[in-house]
């Protein structure tokens, strides 16, 4: 079997997307201690490799950890990541949830997936925390706001989407999104060219059923096919919705926690 390729070098053109987007946000400061959510899917792989080249070279001086959440759904399986990170010389966490049982009792109104990533974020918040991370690194891409853009104003009234900076509600982490500017056929085809360990249906459940997601991501591809600036048209009407952080937004917090440790 020949030996995994576990670095690769991404392109230029995300590099330049990735970058934009973490200066646009101030996403990245030096000093601070990552950890990337990882589902072993294309997107999630491809940040990897996007932030292990920054880390590299890029002039501001940040720690990368890696985590994933199983959560016991059948058909997921994680184990090859465990060499892959190895691999890479990073820190490595595998959190294993029974998310698939406790929606049985407890998802309420949520569509699973809905209910599945709030749970997913609330153990991803945990494992920061144990190891003393203070930014969480998400995946979702420009199709994944674009959708969520459209989903809530068709069916909630409502103009949101993700966004690409923002401080949790206990105000003791920021999450980042730095694939923001990015297509998902670009993490596609990158992980396709550099022979990333993909898994393939990384949430088989997801596969499982029609969603209102795949109905969007449908609807927008068609329109997109008659209007090649849809995506970028989309980009502009979000841009205001998807958050800032101050500059100074560490300096409170740090001096918040030195207080509390006199």
């Amino acid at each position: 079997m020949p030996a995994m390729n576990h670095s690769a070098n991404p392109p230029r053109s995300l590099l330049r997307q990735v970058g934009r987007a973490i200066a646009d946000f101030s996403m990245i400061r030096t000093g601070d201690r990552l950890l990337l959510g990882l589902s072993g899917g294309k997107d999630s792989l491809s940040l990897l490799q996007i932030l292990v080249h920054f880390q590299r070279h890029a002039p501001v001086d940040f720690e990368l950890q890696v985590a994933t959440v199983d959560p016991q759904i059948e058909g997921f399986d994680p184990a090859s990541l465990k060499d892959y990170i190895s691999g890479l010389g990073l820190g490595y966490h595998y959190a294993s949830e029974a998310i698939a049982e406790r929606a049985k009792d407890h998802m309420g109104r949520d569509s699973f997936c809905a209910f599945c990533s709030r749970m997913r974020r609330g153990i991803l918040y945990r494992v920061a925390r144990e190891q003393g991370c203070n930014v969480l690194v998400l995946a979702q891409h420009l199709d994944d706001l674009a959708e969520s853009f459209v989903m809530s104003a068709f069916y909630a009234g409502d103009l949101r989407t993700m966004k690409a900076h923002y401080v949790n509600d206990a105000g003791d982490l920021r999450v980042i999104r730095p694939l923001v500017y990015v297509r998902e056929r670009q993490t596609a085809d990158f992980a396709k060219t550099a022979g990333l360990p993909v898994i393939a249906d990384n949430c088989p459940a997801c596969f499982r059923m029609p969603t209102k997601r795949q109905y969007t991501k449908e609807l927008l591809a068609a329109q997109e096919r008659d209007n090649k600036n849809l995506f970028p048209s989309l980009l502009h009407a979000m841009r205001p919705l998807m958050g800032e952080v101050p500059e100074d937004f560490l300096a409170p917090v740090r001096e918040h926690l030195d207080e509390v440790g006199t």
